[in-house]
């Protein structure tokens, strides 16, 4: 159908500048490396060239490509948006190009040049490339997008994320094109080799694909015309052309019809996906399981890379099939997408996904394939249809992801017989009226398809086509419009199917200069286009633009007109060179595009936007809002090509022009009226509009000198600088032709409209109000309303504009008659009331409590009126219904196009936690409507004032569950950081953005870092918390191994020099024993202190086992050979220093797999360190995320350390899991969890007691069956012959029994299921002794032959058992109270028995038998003695002894069961820093050490009583840990000084434990008491320490680190939210009720360590200097645990007007601000260099420098005096945000005062002002006035206020009686409309002279009376009620 566009010659617009346009990729691809690569492979020899990976590729590729050649290209350019963030205000522009092998991601705007972004560069040419965006999803409820740039191979998709992820998805058949959808990518099937199954059914075309690790799906369809529902789309002869994300919509292409469908893309319903699963094979889809196995078991014949890379040996064919089947099918189809994203580390093994698919594979044999072509290859391989068929039984279908559903077909008529092509573009796009069209090009017509969306938003329905003749189009979206390039080669702008006007382009010739003569004869027949003068522009202003009827208005297209297209020039009698046309448009971003022209050049240029001001904009989208469509389509497009005209008025500005445009269209000659033919000079009207294309002025003119001298600018300037001759401006006055009647034209097109436009646009003056940064702009729509005003003869408005503006109206006095009959026509909407509707005086009603009417709004334009208007009807009317379901009775919309008003439907309140009171409900539902400060800040001061006043309210005790926004809007920013670091709880700093709690490591420190690895130690933090001492640099300075010792030795005369170095050499070894036990202690003072850098190894302190000698510091070494040395002495000590390197990795810090491995030491000497790095990475947790053939790699090195190391680490990461990969890994180390008939493995025993430990830790509290059997036998494991197990037998023992009570921990007698095992009989028996019990079960084979070497017959070897059994039975019955059980464990009260038993198993069962009575566990000496039996107790202290008892053993029972019990109350009171349990185990402490010392020594031994005292200071050093104690300290100190006599290994490491547990983590973590944490204290702190460095007999060391699982972190830090700085805070915590105390509430100072969660009840900051904040944990422990687990940080806010406690530790400063507070009598003011002790807030300080000093000698000091008063009152009533208010308050009186005051606008203010006030003293609510504003300042504003108006009425009675009786009259002054406004005098023009003079006489007659006016106003209703029995209206007070 051939189609024409009535074409508009006389508009053009003019577009912007041309810019030559060449993609930024292009040139960069020519200086890629990628290039230089080709090159240099040219160079190699071929032979070279073959042993290159992937060489056939390669030489191909090499023949192919030349350099020089221009590579195949294509782009696309997008408009840019910040990763993560909104759209940038700036304009920047996104290209991705394409070329060869590469991909370029470039950026760059009109500011900065372009750069790239990322580049890419892949193995084979690359076919396709483009953005998508991917759904992650993050939790159960949301996702986030994840952007990513998807190149398309001929094998392969690469997907590389923004975030640096990088996937490669094999491709299981070749791929025609992708396409971006909202759900990911969409793959079409190349239809070259079409699949078809066995049954001969054609297989699916498009695939989807909703994240790289997904696998492959096909699209199912649901076509209109088919009624048996979904299918498979397998439609080979349909065509993806385009698709769009939103909506999310498809243009497909039936090649065999000819026709263009548009479908709806949406994921699949469940009943549909299984629909299709279930469809019986006899439909015409496909079988499922056929597909499936050819989609999964693709063979080499149907890989995408065709037959050049078929393998040619059977063999290597069917191997690489059969492991690509493996691996594909063991996937999880359907379930791999639930956990597949956000899996980064599966991107390497999706690579590995398809060696039988990607070309580099087997690309070495493809160079003699070349020309192998076989039928086969055409589908699956005959010998491979064989395999499928066996597997399809098992098969799992794929599951389809989404599903298309047709939604529109192209009609096919009679006339479209032959089948049309496919469409070359396709593109949305919208028009000025926000109508929406699908457009796609076909041949050389545009077809446009317009949509709308169902009212539930959930359809799209298609309604009409229309055709436009185009050789090209393109969408410029941000200003609804699209270009066409037509035929002829002319461009043209439409605004959907509107033809808008041509586009002229400067330094184009347009395509008439183009063609010469005849070149495009046609059919048609020529018309002479119209002459150039008129086919540019007029050259005369705008303002004289002809009358615009109803023919000349470009029309939509629907109604497809005949008239012909214009195809000939009127130059054809000249010829000019041929120059180039524009052949094609592309690359549209925004409003820009690409022209393309035809000899190759292409150009950018810009089309112009419709507008940029923000008032015209208003005024356009109410003018587009009330109109009809047609009629505003046409309004927009009149003024379009307006403001666009090439060459146009040069100077005007744009509102002027829009002024005229208006005008002239409701039928106004705008030459006639005075104020709008002097706008053309006019420029100050606002400083917001400014001109857009401003050129200098052509020239001047008489008449605009007068205008000058006329205008309000001229008369201000004239009241400041003394008058001027003036008698220009009467004349002009007088002489103006303003009296002239002008006739306004009623056949213009919006005549009819003038009534409801003027409406509107009054409505959006009024919004204007309510904007400070827009009220200018309110005077500049002044005038335009005044005329159409005067007009329609409103004189209610009139009066309103003028007591608004009085000295602006006052001099305009044009008026155009209309005629009644004219007016007549008019369509007069019911909404337009006599009384105009003004949001202030509604404001003001409300203040009053008068009823109000709903006031009108424009939905989306008057968006602040609406809010503002609700706010003030939920908060003074106090409707808490006001913003739901009452919306109506405060708020009516006017409906668009013309029609009566309708109630806004309502829209309840986000529901928010919290918020009783009125003033919370305010501040909630104004956040849910995206109201901030900075819209609060621009709100007037008086309308704001009732918000303010809720904020202050909510500010005080905001609840902890309000969101960010909330916080923000109040300005509590301490609440918004920690809502804001809620959501990020995983984010990479621990500390949070900004916040950094350490200084960070400047090169110095690096040094020192390498030195000890404590150099970040040294923080703020800990300044804070320890600031009057260096005690952290002392510790720092015991615990550090790196440096050499000093040895100290006396050469004595007798002493030979070679004896002296010897003896030199054994006090260095002595030393050496302390240095090797340093690192256990550093790993807990430094745990979780560092976030290591990814990029570089973790540093790793060297353990240095030299020393220097004094005076002259010569070194000493061991390895000289002087003195024998154990061998492997350091290996457990290296093992140590990598834990202590480890554990300093903070748990949030980002660690993956590969750093982990990347940090494994080249030197084999290194290893035993990286075993324990290994562990230590497990404590913390990170070991989970290393990958298990990494796992496996480490374990079958067979290394003995790395085995421990990992094995513990990967148990105590999966602590209490029961995963059963770990489960398998331990099992293959512990004989007795294998089966009997498995081979024997020769696992060193070390490793197994580790396994057999972490058994226990991954089974923690699980009381598994099997496990716990398996366990309680070997506990008692009896040797094995061939010296099995025979070494070391107490350390498994010990590992089994702590395993075990793991396994059932604090389960007591409730062990399910384990009744027959008699647990706790066997482990009393494994204590005391007895014979042996027969072997359950598998075991039993295990042990039958004895041991040759140990004779131990059936007894059980209770030396042995007995430590695993104690402790087992102790974790078992863990806080029990089980007294049965205790007195098992009591120790024994005869001498006959105390000699039966190891002194330190005495300890043990004392410190077992403490825990399980965990509750009697008292912190004082009494208590602890008394666990000491009668017997010992009695003839401890006695002189006679009886001659059974042996003193030694007496002594030695005594001091292990007094040791055992003070242990008990160090785990009863962990971490609690209880005083009581402090002092008494201090005094244990100091006695042992006493008798260390003493001459008793001898008789309990030095190493008991050493074990003794090492197990109290433990002890003591646990209650206090974390605090630091200075005591402890010292004893700890003093310990570490001891290196001689009996101090050995175990003892040093024992006191190097005690010190870091006291400064656990710096002093940020601490233990706690929780049963996991006792067990894994137990395990820690097992009371025998190694004799020697080599010695795990007893213990296994490792265990010594487990306890890090004990720490947790507890300090809190507050950190203001100002600085970012830690300070001290006042806290109060109250401690939940429990049986020893009631609910308490304690006063600290933190920084501080918090008791254990679960016994407070609440945290709270006190006031009074910062803004009181309380955590309620009665709730929820959630919140403060997050806060904890990041550094503690705890944001506070200082209040106005205090200083910090570091500044001001004991308030004096502050004591100042009370002593004002007292004396505020009158206003009160300070010196302005006081302000700095009141408040350190910088805006303050900065005003007080600037205004409140008198520094220069110019400012008034009445003045100065001023502004020092309203600074101490914000600042001593902690208000500042008050101080603006304070300032425009005094302001507005001043300008009242001095008369002024042009506009009423701040007078308005302060009215709203004191009317709030007033209202709140007539309520009786005390308020925060007194503190909001101060009650004296009002008082002296108010009585300011009142005294000048009175002044003035007293002055000019007459002028107000003339208001009264005649109206507004041009020579009335603005201070009479400051008296109307300020005493609320309503308007009254309509009222009758007899009214008039009523009014005005009842005001004289109380004159006399003294009365206030608003008593009067008050009164008025009453005395002007009309008599009973009369009907008429009264007079409404605004």
């Amino acid at each position: 159908m051939s189609e024409v566009v009535f074409e508009e010659t006389a508009t053009m617009i003019a577009a912007g500048e041309l810019q030559s346009f060449v993609p930024f990729g292009r040139d960069h691809c020519r200086n890629h490396p990628n290039a230089f690569n080709l090159q240099l492979r040219q160079l190699q020899p071929a032979s070279e060239l073959w042993a290159l990976e992937g060489a056939a590729g390669l030489v191909g590729s090499l023949q192919e490509v030349t350099l020089h050649e221009r590579l195949q290209e294509s782009w696309q350019l997008r408009h840019g948006s910040v990763v993560g963030g909104a759209e940038e205000e700036a304009e920047f522009e996104e290209e991705l190009y394409t070329a060869g092998n590469t991909v370029v991601w470039s950026r760059g705007s009109r500011a900065e040049a372009s750069s790239v972004y990322k580049a890419f560069t892949v193995d084979t040419p690359v076919q396709q490339a483009l953005w998508c965006n991917f759904a992650v999803p993050q939790s159960k409820k949301d996702g986030c997008l994840e952007q990513t740039v998807c190149i398309l191979q001929s094998s392969c998709v690469n997907v590389h994320s923004v975030t640096g992820k990088d996937f490669i998805s094999p491709l299981p058949f070749q791929v025609s094109h992708l396409w971006a959808t909202a759900f990911g990518l969409l793959l079409e099937r190349k239809n070259s080799d079409p699949l078809t199954s066995p049954t001969g059914e054609s297989l699916p075309t498009v695939f989807s694909m909703l994240h790289p690790l997904d696998e492959v799906a096909p699209v199912v369809w649901r076509p209109a015309a088919v009624s048996e529902g979904v299918q498979y789309m397998c439609d080979s002869s349909l065509k993806l052309v385009f698709s769009s994300l939103q909506p999310s919509i498809l243009l497909c292409f039936d090649t065999t019809r000819g026709t263009h469908s548009i479908w709806a893309l949406r994921t699949v319903t469940p009943q549909e996906r299984s629909a299709v699963v279930r469809c019986p094979p006899d439909q015409s889809s496909l079988a499922p399981g056929f597909f499936t196995s050819h989609l999964r078991n693709a063979s080499p014949l149907d890989s995408p890379s065709g037959p050049a890379t078929t393998s040619s040996s059977p063999l290597q064919y069917t191997a690489l099939r059969g492991h690509h089947n493996r691996i594909m099918t063991s996937s999880p189809g359907a379930h791999s997408r639930v956990h597949s994203p956000s899996i980064s580390n599966m991107a390497a093994l999706s690579r590995s996904h398809s060696p039988g698919m990607a070309a580099p594979s087997f690309s070495g044999a493809s160079r003699f394939n070349e020309s192998f072509h076989s039928p086969c290859s055409r589908g699956p391989s005959p010998n491979s249809t064989s395999n499928d068929t066996l597997l399809l039984p098992e098969m799992e279908p794929i599951l389809p992801d989404l599903c298309m559903e047709q939604l529109w077909t192209e009609p096919t008529g009679p006339s479209t017989r032959r089948s049309s092509p496919k469409a070359s573009k396709v593109f949305l796009t919208s028009d000025f009226c926000q109508n929406n069209f699908l457009c796609f090009l076909v041949e050389t017509q545009l077809r446009c398809v317009k949509f709308i969306q169902s009212n539930d938003l959930s359809r799209l329905i298609f309604t009409s086509v229309t055709n436009i003749p185009a050789s090209d189009a393109a969408p410029l979206q941000s200003i609804n419009a699209m270009l066409i390039l037509e035929a002829s080669g002319s461009l043209v702008l439409y605004t959907g199917t509107t033809r808008v006007s041509k586009v002229f382009v400067a330094g184009l010739l347009s395509p008439s200069f183009v063609r010469s003569g005849h070149a495009h004869q046609s059919s048609h027949t020529h018309q002479p286009d119209t002459p150039l003068a008129s086919a540019s522009t007029p050259a005369a202003p705008t303002n004289r633009l002809p009358r615009l009827d109803q023919a000349a208005m470009p029309s939509p297209l629907s109604e497809l007109r005949g008239s012909k297209h214009h195809q000939t020039s009127w130059l054809e009698d000249y010829s000019f060179p041929q120059s180039p046309a524009v052949q094609a448009l592309g690359d549209p971003v925004s409003n820009r595009i690409t022209l393309e022209l035809s000899n190759g050049t292409m150009f950018r240029v810009s089309i112009p936007e419709i507008c940029t001001s923000t008032l015209v904009r208003k005024c356009l989208q109410a003018i587009r809002f009330i109109l009809p469509k047609d009629a505003a389509m046409k309004v927009l497009v009149k003024w379009y090509n307006t403001y666009n005209a090439p060459g146009g008025p040069s100077s005007h500005a744009e509102w002027n022009q829009f002024v005229t445009c208006f005008l002239s269209l409701l039928g106004y000659n705008t030459e006639r009226l005075a104020w709008t033919r002097n706008l053309c000079v006019e420029v100050p009207l606002s400083p917001v509009i400014a001109a857009k294309k401003a050129r200098p002025s052509d020239g001047g003119s008489d008449e605009d000198w007068e205008y000058l001298l006329a205008s309000q600018y001229h008369r201000q300037y004239q009241s400041v600088c003394g008058p001027m001759e003036s008698a220009p401006v009467v004349t002009t006055e007088k002489d103006a032709p303003t009296t002239v009647c002008v006739c306004v034209d009623s056949s213009a097109p919006l005549f009819s409209f003038l009534p409801s436009l003027f409406y509107v646009l009054h409505l959006v003056y009024q919004e204007l109000q309510l904007d400070d940064l827009l009220r200018a702009t309110a005077l500049t729509l002044l005038p335009l309303l005044q005329q159409l005003a005067r007009d329609l003869q409103l004189e209610q408005y009139i009066d309103l504009y003028w007591r608004d503006y009085p000295e602006f109206i006052s001099n305009f006095n044009d008026s155009c008659l209309i005629d009644q009959a004219l007016i007549g026509q008019m369509v007069r909407p019911s909404y337009l009331k006599a009384e105009p509707p003004s949001v202030l005086g509604w404001f003001s009603s409300c203040l009053w409590g008068e009823e109000v009417p709903p006031f009108p709004f424009l939905p989306g334009i008057c968006e602040r009126t609406r809010l503002l208007i609700l706010s003030y009807a939920l908060y003074i009317v106090g409707d808490v219904d006001a913003t739901s379901s009452n919306l109506h009775k405060y708020l009516t919309k006017l409906s668009a196009g013309m029609c009566a008003c309708v109630c806004v439907p309502g829209s309840s309140v986000v529901d928010q936690p919290g918020g009783s009171s009125l003033a919370e409900k305010l501040i909630l539902w104004l956040s849910s409507s995206g109201f901030t400060l900075k819209d609060l800040e621009s709100v007037p001061f008086g309308v704001a004032l009732p918000i303010r006043e809720a904020i202050y309210r909510c500010r005080e005790q905001p609840y902890s569950d309000w969101s960010e926004e909330v916080c923000l809007l109040i300005g509590r920013q301490d609440l918004t950081k920690q809502a804001h670091k809620m959501s990020l709880a995983n984010t990479k700093t621990s500390v949070g953005s900004g916040v950094s709690l350490e200084p960070s490591s400047s090169s110095s420190t690096e040094a020192d870092e390498e030195e000890d690895g404590m150099s970040d130690i040294s923080g703020e933090v800990s300044g804070l918390i320890w600031s009057q001492d260096q005690r952290v640099e002392e510790v720092r300075r015991l615990l550090q191994s790196s440096r050499p010792v000093r040895v100290r030795v006396q050469q004595l005369p007798e002493v030979s020099d070679h004896d002296f170095i010897e003896e030199k050499e054994n006090k260095l070894l002595q030393l050496c024993q302390r240095t090797m036990s340093l690192p256990v202690g550093r790993g807990l003072f430094s745990l979780f202190s560092y976030q290591p850098v990814p990029t570089q190894p973790l540093p790793v302190p060297k353990l240095n086992l030299t020393g220097r000698a004094p005076p002259r510091s010569t070194m000493v070494d061991l390895s000289s050979g002087n003195i024998d040395v154990p061998a492997n002495m350091t290996s457990w000590s290296s093992f140590h220093n990598g834990v202590a390197a480890g554990l300093k990795i903070a748990p949030a810090s980002q660690v993956d797999s590969a750093w982990i491995a990347y940090n494994k030491p080249k030197s084999p000497e290194l290893a035993n360190e990286y075993a324990g790095f290994l562990m230590a990475l497990g404590l913390n947790g990170h070991l989970t995320k290393l990958a298990t053939l990494n796992i496996h790699d480490y374990l079958t090195k067979g290394h003995e350390m790395t085995s421990i190391g990992l094995l513990l680490g990967v148990s105590s990461a999966k602590l209490g899991t029961m995963d059963m990969s770990i489960t398998r890994l331990l099992s293959i180390h512990i004989p007795a969890l294998l089966p009997p008939t498995s081979t024997e493995l020769d696992v060193p025993h070390n490793v197994q007691v580790a396994a057999v430990l972490g058994i226990g830790l991954v089974y923690q509290g699980t009381g598994h069956r099997h496990n716990a059997e398996v366990l309680l036998a070997e506990i008692g494991r009896p040797p094995g012959p061939e010296m099995e197990y025979c070494t070391d037998r107490e350390s498994y023992s010990l590992a089994a029994g702590l395993a075990l009570g793991m396994v059932c921990l604090g389960h007591g007698s409730s062990l399910v299921g384990m009744t027959d095992l008699n647990v706790p009989e066997q482990l009393y028996q494994y204590m005391v002794g007895g014979h042996r019990r027969p072997q359950p079960g598998c075991s039993r084979d295990r042990h039958k032959s004895p041991s040759y070497q140990i004779k131990e017959g059936d007894s059980i070897n209770v030396d042995v058992t007995c430590p695993g059994a104690t402790l087992a039975l102790a974790m078992i019955y863990l806080k029990t109270n089980n007294r049965s059980i205790a007195d098992w464990l009591k120790a024994p009260d005869t001498m006959f028995l105390l000699d039966f038993i190891k002194p330190e198993f005495l300890l043990l069962r004392s410190l077992a038998r403490c825990i399980i009575m965990w509750d009697e566990i008292l912190p004082d000496a009494d208590w602890v003695r008394s666990n000491v039996p009668q017997i010992i107790q009695e003839n401890i202290g006695s002189a006679g002894v009886a001659e059974d008892v042996t003193m030694e053993t007496l002594a030695q029972a005594h001091d292990y069961i007094i040791a055992g019990a003070c242990l008990a109350v160090g785990f009863r009171f962990a971490g609690s820093s209880n005083s009581e349990a402090f002092e008494c185990l201090y005094s244990f402490c100091r006695s042992f050490m006493k008798t260390l010392t003493s001459s008793t020594a001898a008789v309990t031994g030095h190493y008991n009583l050493q074990t003794c005292l090492s197990m109290v200071l433990l002890a003591v050093s646990m209650v206090m840990c974390g605090s630091g104690d200075l005591r402890v300290l010292q004893l700890c100190r003093f310990l570490h000084k001891r290196t001689g006599g009996e101090m050995n290994y175990g003892f040093h490491m024992a006191h190097h434990m005690a010190l870091g547990i006291l400064f656990l983590g710096r002093g940020r973590l601490s233990l706690n008491t929780s049963n996991s944490a006792i067990a894994a204290l137990l395990c820690a702190l097992y009371p025998h320490y190694p004799a020697h460095s080599t010695d795990n007999r007893y213990h296994l060391q490792a265990l010594r680190h487990l306890v890090v699982l004990a720490a947790q972190p507890r300090l809190l830090v507050p950190v203001d939210v100002d600085t970012l700085k830690p300070c001290y805070a006042l806290l109060d915590l109250t401690y939940k009720e429990s049986q020893w105390y009631e609910e308490t509430t304690v006063e600290i100072m933190a920084p501080t360590l918090l008791p254990e969660l679960h016994l407070l009840q609440q945290v709270k900051v006190k006031g009074p200097r910062y803004w009181e904040l309380s955590i309620d944990l009665s709730k929820d422990t959630q919140h403060l645990r997050s806060i904890l687990s990041r550094d503690g940080v705890l944001y506070v806010k200082l209040r106005a007007g205090r200083l910090p406690y570091k500044e001001d530790p004991q308030g004096w400063k502050s004591l100042l601000s009370s002593k004002v507070n007292q004396h505020s009598s009158k206003l009160q003011a300070f010196k302005p260099e006081d302000i700095s002790t009141f408040t350190s807030d910088a805006a303050l300080v900065s005003f007080s420098e600037l205004f409140c000093k008198d520094s220069t000698g110019t400012k008034q000091v009445e003045e100065v005096r001023w502004f020092s008063s309203m600074l101490t009152e914000c600042v001593t009533q902690e208000t500042p945000e008050m101080l603006p208010t304070y300032i425009a308050l005094e302001q507005a009186v001043r300008s009242l005062q001095g008369g002024s005051l042009g506009h009423t606008f701040p007078l308005w203010q302060v009215r709203l002002v004191l009317e709030l006030v007033e209202r709140r003293a007539l309520q009786g609510v005390p308020g925060p006035y007194s503190i909001l504003l101060s009650s004296e300042f009002l008082s002296v504003i108010h009585s300011m206020a009142d005294i000048t108006i009175e002044t003035w009425h007293n002055d000019n009675r007459c002028v107000l009686g003339s208001y009264l009786r005649e109206g507004v009259s041009a020579n009335q002054n603005s201070m009479l409309a400051c008296f109307l406004v300020y005493c609320a005098l309503p308007s009254m023009p309509q009222a009758s002279a007899e009214e008039r003079a009523r009014v005005g006489n009842m005001l004289m007659s109380f004159a006399p009376l003294g009365l206030p006016f608003r008593e009067l106003l008050r009164l008025a209703p009453v005395l002007l009620a009309p008599p009973p029995g009369s009907v008429s209206q009264p007079l409404s007070v605004s």
